[in-house]
């Protein structure tokens, strides 16, 4: 293999990149359109849930639980209502995901210590909104409930019991805001990645092939491995020249802290960017049309890395068989990478598998597709 070779095949299709303004597209403004896309509309996070009251009882101890519920940052208080009718037409209409319910009897129960029960109605058909505000409607009863038990054992003359007589006090590690964004970005940039990757190299071999400048390629003395090696540098340049917007849209955008080391980043980014731009490669240079290479790379990129990698949907909650499926998708490995590296600082200690999975792959990929193209000549 001579570099003088490489070099000149790098240099023709960098100046075919320039010129293509698709190409362009699809290594610069996608990537970045997706990354402010998905930064700020995908979130798991469910607050200001809308609630609406009707209350029955009408006294200063259901006034003091409503209160609770307007005071609590997970709900937005909506204008109170008087009747069940408009309770379900406030349901209905996605005015209002919760309704609270309060029974005429409520302050007679409370002051006499027996059970008390309200009524929360919820709009199941977005069962995910539903149990969030059925979680926090049960947290601001219990701290309701908590503060009325104190009262009354005070007016009691019993024992003053401060607080429960159990309870759990949290430390959360690593993302201490629990903020899904800071668990979803760092997921995001592998997908980004690997889509825009496979779709940028899966043009390359067909394209020559279409506009029937492969056989003159093949007639110079230029080999398999110096055409797919000369071919991958461009592209590998435009990844991760990518890298460092979404490395920089995460710091300065949306402040997505990184605890780890960032030459750890771009060191796995790199072994992650061969594989996936060689499986671009092989499509490639399977399918010789630039329409049929473009699905196929959307196809078996796209669609594991988003639903089976762990990006949103987690792993453990699939069948069995998918469990087992998903360990061929390399996005997966990579998503663990990052968020390895930027919520619990990990460093290659504590990585060297899946890192070996992702260079085991870029090597794999890369012979079988020099193996192919050698096959498509002869």
């Amino acid at each position: 293999m001579k570099l003088k070779r490489v070099r000149a095949i790098a240099h023709k299709e960098f100046l075919h990149v320039l010129r293509d303004w698709r190409s362009l597209g699809i290594g610069i403004a996608i990537p970045v359109l997706m990354l402010f896309l998905f930064g700020y509309a995908l979130t798991l996070d469910v607050d200001r849930v809308p609630l609406v009251v009707w209350d029955q009882s009408a006294t200063p101890q259901s006034r003091t639980l409503v209160d609770a519920f307007n005071a609590s940052r997970y709900f937005t208080m909506l204008p109170a209502v008087a009747d069940y009718r408009e309770v379900e037409r406030a349901i209905a209409s996605r005015r209002a995901e919760i309704a609270l319910v309060i029974p005429v009897d409520f302050a007679g129960k409370v002051a006499a210590g027996r059970g008390a029960a309200v009524q929360a109605i919820l709009d199941g058909s977005d069962s995910n909104v539903a149990s969030f505000a059925l979680g926090y409607a049960e947290e601001v009863v219990g701290g309701y409930s908590q503060k009325v038990t104190v009262e009354l054992t005070r007016r009691l003359g019993l024992p003053a019991v401060s607080g429960a007589l159990l309870k759990v006090e949290p430390r959360v590690w690593f993302n201490t805001d629990m903020e899904s964004r800071n668990y979803i970005f760092p997921g995001l940039i592998a997908i980004v990645m690997m889509v825009i990757a496979a779709l940028l190299t899966s043009l390359t071999f067909a394209r020559e092939w279409e506009v029937g400048t492969m056989e003159q390629l093949i007639a110079t003395p230029v080999t398999g491995g110096e055409l797919i090696l000369g071919k991958l540098i461009p592209y590998f340049a435009i990844g991760m020249f990518d890298l460092v917007l979404s490395v920089l849209v995460a710091e300065f955008v949306f402040r997505i802290p990184m605890r780890g080391e960032l030459w750890l980043v771009f060191a796995s980014s790199s072994i992650f960017m061969v594989g996936a731009l060689s499986l671009g490669m092989l499509i490639s240079i399977v399918t010789k049309s630039q329409f049929l290479a473009s699905q196929i790379a959307l196809v078996a990129t796209m669609l594991p890395a988003f639903l089976l990698s762990g990006f949103v949907f987690p792993i453990a909650n699939m069948p069995y068989p998918i469990q087992v499926f998903t360990h061929i998708i390399t996005a997966r490995y990579f998503v663990v990478l990052l968020r390895g590296i930027y919520l619990k600082g990990l460093g290659l200690g504590h990585l060297y598998g899946e890192t070996l999975f992702l260079a085991a792959f870029a090597v794999l990929i890369l012979a079988l597709s020099h193996v192919k193209f050698k096959k498509k000549i002869v």
